[in-house]
């Protein structure tokens, strides 16, 4: 019987830009802005934030894109999509290790155009 060690690893924080070709990338932005220009609330989560959508069909399917793509050029970001039963509340839940609240701060701030809009920065 084999000792195996199991070591995680850590990628920084940080995009890794070239995973996506330019035209991707490009509208993968697009997609970014679409998602969280329409986020409703922000809650902050012990190891990241929730954002609250509206709950379209088209919503669902632009953040189903969206994670496809930032899971690939953002590897430490924990992604879940939860959406209530009977047409109830979407939340879509940026999650990651200590450290990661204020890449999603600066990364998703800008797309939401109001980093106020985040609870941590907000009672500051």
């Amino acid at each position: 019987m084999k000792n195996e060690v199991h070591v995680e690893r850590e990628s920084p924080f940080a995009c890794v830009m070239d995973v996506l070709e330019p035209s991707k990338r490009q509208q993968h932005i697009a997609t970014a802005q679409f998602v969280f220009a329409a986020v409703n609330e922000v809650r902050e989560l012990p190891n990241g934030y929730a954002f609250h959508l509206p709950n379209e069909s088209k919503m669902l399917r632009k953040v189903g894109e969206f994670i496809s793509l930032e899971q690939l050029c953002c590897p430490f970001f924990g992604f879940t999509l939860e959406v209530e039963r009977e047409g109830g509340a979407v939340w879509l839940q940026l999650t990651g290790r200590e450290g990661v609240k204020p890449f999603i701060q600066a990364e998703i701030g800008e797309f939401m155009g109001d980093a106020a809009a985040f609870p941590s920065l907000s009672s500051r």
